[in-house]
């Protein structure tokens, strides 16, 4: 028999919509305040990271700073945060990524769980304001996980909640350290994005566009019959 999926866990952050950029804006205005120039190409490296780790990556980009106490650095990464939602108020459902309602939709059509798996806080507000709230059934943002990205803890909490074997899971990220968390957790993974960053994943595609639900059960398939 056929080996089905019973639970699909989303990252939010370049795979349902990309606040990539806002990130950066708000990350890029705090570093300029503390007098740090902050690139394009440093921002790569804080993709799938969580807020204090991000914020501590920064803060070596300029050793003469002076040594940041815990609570000094929760008032910055709180400040970065402030000036982020700000810029996620103009998010709307034109901001979904293509193919992303289509492969929910057959998500959905085929009763398969739909879980997100987000390091951002800000997860639930962004999926509201994109209108896709109601396609998901459990949402693990950073505040419900100690450990982020590559640890697995946030595919693993999707899949305990639901009561869901994490062989029986696919988990789609954006970023090397989210495909790692995927096959740490014992999930197949579909990346999307560069193979450079992106070898280790299960099953990879280029962009959105091309995440096709039909395809995605067949990589997952093939896998499976390997496994056993």
């Amino acid at each position: 028999m056929t080996h089905y999926p019973k639970l699909f866990i989303y990252d939010l952050d370049g795979v349902i919509t990309d606040t990539a950029e806002f990130h950066f804006l708000a990350w890029q205005k705090l570093a300029e305040e503390l007098g740090i120039s902050f690139d394009r190409q440093f921002n790569e490296q804080l993709k799938g990271i969580n807020r204090m780790d991000s914020l501590d990556r920064i803060l070596e980009l300029d050793p003469s700073l002076p040594a940041f106490s815990f609570e000094e650095k929760e008032k910055l990464a709180t400040r970065k945060n402030e000036y982020y939602l700000e810029l996620i108020e103009s998010v709307n459902p034109s901001h979904i990524l293509p193919g992303i309602e289509t492969l929910l939709k057959a998500n959905k059509d085929s009763n398969v769980k739909i879980a997100l798996g987000s390091a951002s806080k800000n997860a639930p507000a962004i999926l509201d304001k994109l209108g896709l709230t109601g396609y998901f059934d459990y949402l693990v943002d950073a505040s419900k996980v100690e450990k982020g990205k590559p640890d697995p803890e946030t595919f693993t909490t999707a899949a305990d909640a639901l009561e869901i074997a994490y062989p029986d899971c696919i988990g789609i990220e954006d970023s090397a350290a989210g495909v790692e968390a995927i096959n740490k957790a014992n999930m197949f993974s579909v990346g999307v994005g560069d193979a450079a960053h992106l070898s280790h994943a299960h099953y990879l595609v280029e962009d959105t566009s091309a995440l096709i639900f039909e395809n995605i059960i067949e990589q997952y398939q093939k896998a499976s019959l390997k496994l056993k």
